[in-house]
């Protein structure tokens, strides 16, 4: 079993918490959290990008000047790719960039990338809270009583809009509840900030199968 400190939001050590080593210390399969990775990114592409070809572009399609006798090169309409407000050759159309990753292998990239956190000491537990009100103030003084340095992630065991309406108020700070977590969000950060009940609940995931 794993054991970490639980600390509460002003930075003080409540107790130990006892974790899976089938949870925390599971291999890191790097492949599965690149394909995870490089699925997410381009599933936010939009595709949208277009171009006319010359077919597509509004103008007419007589021939500019005659083939010979003038002692330039032979051209054909204005439309062409190599002019000026010509169509475009082999450029882009919408298209659809989304990439359709097993539910199995999402689950593998996540917990191989909760276990890479858990292993280099880049996950802290604190205990549950709420705001009672939005205040970003009371946010930053958790992450510098915990120590959270860089880019942190709260994961929260349920959703909390005053928490979520404080957090979204400092730079790359996020927060976002255990059951939407991504194997990119986890990635990205630096640090993870996880509620007690959300690793039970990660645990209990993970375990499960």
């Amino acid at each position: 079993m794993s054991t970490l400190d639980v600390h509460n939001i002003s930075g003080g050590v409540l107790r130990e918490k006892e974790l899976a080593d089938a949870f925390t210390e599971a291999e890191v399969n790097g492949p599965v959290i690149h394909q995870c990775v490089v699925a997410y990114l381009a599933n936010q592409r939009q595709g949208t990008a277009s171009t006319k070809t010359r077919s597509e572009v509004k103008g007419s399609g007589r021939k500019l000047y005659r083939q010979k006798g003038t002692g330039r090169a032979r051209v054909g309409h204005a439309k062409a790719p190599n002019r000026v407000h010509g169509g475009v050759a082999f450029g882009p159309k919408p298209r659809s960039y989304r990439q359709a990753t097993p539910k199995r292998v999402r689950h593998l990239g996540l917990h191989s990338a909760l276990a890479d956190r858990f292993q280099n000491q880049q996950c802290i537990l604190v205990e549950d809270f709420t705001l009672e009100k939005p205040r970003t103030k009371d946010i930053v003084n958790m992450l510098k009583a915990v120590n959270a340095e860089g880019k942190v992630l709260l994961v929260l065991n349920e959703h909390c809009s005053n928490i979520n309406l404080s957090v979204r108020n400092i730079p790359q700070v996020n927060s976002c509840i255990w059951n939407h977590l991504n194997v990119y969000q986890v990635m990205w950060h630096d640090t993870l900030i996880i509620t007690e009940s959300a690793a039970e609940k990660l645990e209990s995931k993970f375990l499960a199968t």
